[in-house]
């Protein structure tokens, strides 16, 4: 992320500028700009060498008016209570999309997880529910993993939750390990559901996705699936992929222009995401900078990293070639590039309605948590499309009604699902 970039004032700018659009009554616009709800706290963690360190935890409850708070747990060195309030207001925006009875959530703990061990990362976990116990479950706010946590973390939260409530509540966390309450098909959601509205935006723009290449940024989670999707599922091709170099620290995009294969990085990928360059290069694949993925000659551009990575700088490096962005990544693109992007007439997926497919599953999770009874892989990605095609298309019409960027679109269908039931509840 640009340096610049507070990522809550770019949550909060993209929502003005459609508050102002929608004529917005000013009582309702303060209460939906900021959290109804802030944690914060610390943790104190018995490490390995008998030592004791205290982190510093999060979490924001942004609005529950559709229903339970949702969204997930970053482990991150550079966390911030804006990086956390930005998440959790998109997460509002992302459940309405998507017409989920959710609202939006998210947690965070400054640290870099790669330097916990199995124990130490156990402990902090379930130090995190010890402080939060009280004001999540079921019906109040739903966890789930996000950067730097996984399904084996959220079955040890859901493990300490259900000990200190006294009963086993499988309901509270999502993304839990298939065979502990988990759900089949959540770990390629999120991936898959960008693509399928990739596929969509490449039917309305009548353009055939086997003649199509993509360059994605990131490769861990959305990014890994995002390219078997458009590979399998669309019939393209990718030819780069990024990722963050932890014994280097600094990011290389990992390039093949015949196409590479995703499921051979993946075997040379580590649980972060990073990818063994040695076995890249036997391989025939060209290590370049960070950054060269945004340069690509591609028809689609799958930013599926961190926050505002394409800005006002480095926006100015795509090429003409590039006809949709597809944001699997949370706020990749500042309100400085959407100005540009616009202006060239790329056609837009944004992040909350791209990226919505994990929250469906995860809401999916939930419903089978409650029953008792799991649905098959093929039933939960099939629902899962079909949830993402109805969004698409909800937003899409708005756009061409409105004549406005898809972005404004999404939040327009967003805002009106989340004012209305907040009318129905009496609260404005």
């Amino acid at each position: 992320m640009a340096a610049s970039t507070n990522a809550f004032e770019m949550a909060q700018a993209q929502f003005d500028r459609v508050a102002d659009m929608l004529q917005l009554d000013p009582e309702v616009r303060e209460i939906l700009r900021w959290p109804l709800r802030e944690f914060h706290f610390r943790i104190p963690v018995r490490m390995d060498d008998g030592s004791m360190r205290v982190f510093e935890g999060f979490r924001v409850q942004h609005n529950d008016a559709r229903g339970p708070n949702k969204g997930g747990i970053r482990f991150h060195p550079a966390e911030t209570i804006d990086t956390v309030r930005a998440l959790g207001t998109w997460m509002t925006w992302k459940c309405a999309v998507v017409d989920i009875p959710l609202g939006g959530g998210k947690g965070g703990v400054i640290v870099d997880p790669a330097t916990l061990s199995t124990g130490e990362k156990e402990r902090l976990v379930r130090g995190w529910v010890q402080q939060m116990w009280r004001n999540i479950g079921p019906r109040q706010d739903v966890p789930a993993p996000d950067v730097g946590t996984t399904p084996q973390m959220m079955g040890w939260m859901m493990d300490e939750y259900s000990k200190l409530a006294g009963q086993f509540t499988p309901g509270v966390i999502t993304g839990k390990p298939v065979g502990g309450g988990g759900s089949l098909g959540r770990t390629e959601a999120t991936g898959y559901g960008v693509i399928y509205t990739v596929r969509e935006a490449l039917k309305h723009l009548k353009i055939d996705p086997k003649t199509c290449t993509a360059a994605i940024q990131g490769f861990g989670n959305v990014a890994q699936y995002a390219a078997i999707g458009f590979i399998e599922m669309l019939g393209g091709k990718v030819i780069c992929v990024s990722y963050w170099d932890r014994e280097d620290r600094i990011s290389y995009t990992v390039s093949k222009e015949d196409g590479l294969d995703p499921h051979f990085l993946m075997s040379i990928t580590d649980q972060y995401g990073s990818i063994d360059k040695t076995k890249a290069k036997a391989a025939g694949y060209v290590i370049e900078s960070g950054d060269a993925w945004i340069t690509k000659d591609v028809d689609v551009l799958i930013p599926s990293a961190l926050e505002g990575q394409v800005n006002s700088e480095t926006v100015l490096q795509i090429k003409p070639r590039v006809k949709v962005i597809a944001e699997g990544a949370n706020g990749p693109t500042t309100p400085e590039a959407d100005v540009i992007l616009k202006e060239r007439g790329i056609f837009m997926i944004p992040d909350f309605l791209c990226n919505a497919g994990g929250v469906t599953v995860s809401y999916f999770e939930g419903v089978q948590n409650d029953m008792n009874f799991y649905w098959s892989k093929e039933e939960v990605l099939q629902k899962e499309d079909e949830k993402m095609t109805s969004a698409f298309h909800a937003v899409l019409e708005m756009s061409v009604k409105e004549k406005v960027y898809m972005r404004d679109a999404a939040y327009m269908v967003s805002i009106a699902r989340v004012v209305k039931a907040m009318q129905l509840r009496g609260w404005i």
